[in-house]
């Protein structure tokens, strides 16, 4: 793992700058290397190297909810699409800040409430497309 952290972040603004993030730098990870990412509240959420690419969190439906997240598959109105990981006792929070947006984002669906009937559902779907 190579860590490169700035001792002055970038900084730059999003949503017709309402919103500063802050750059804090880059984290190399080597094939099957995890680094975890802890909120103020202690919550978990990992993010794992693999050879081909990454497992960008846990199980949805098993180790992110016993850490007391959920995940949402949002899609904006210029059509992007982003995974959310909210704490479940922030949804509304999340949801003041999708609707804060002049065109607000709308959340797809929850994808941890996914049962595995409906993931096979959407499984043949898309491979009869």
């Amino acid at each position: 793992m190579k860590l490169r952290l700035t001792d002055q972040p970038r900084k730059f603004h999003i949503r017709d700058g309402n919103i500063t993030i802050s750059d804090h730098g880059k984290i190399e990870l080597n094939a099957d290397e995890m680094v975890s990412f802890v909120t103020a509240s202690g919550r978990e959420c990992d993010f794992t190297a693999k050879k081909w690419g990454y497992y960008p969190t846990s199980s949805l439906n098993s180790r992110m909810k016993k850490e007391g997240f959920k995940t949402a598959l949002v899609k904006n109105p210029d059509g992007k699409i982003n995974i959310n990981v909210v704490e479940e006792d922030r949804i509304g929070e999340f949801d003041e800040y999708l609707k804060s947006h002049e065109f607000p984002p709308k959340v797809v669906c929850w994808l941890d409430e996914l049962t595995l009937e409906e993931v096979q559902k959407i499984e043949k779907a898309l491979l009869s497309a």
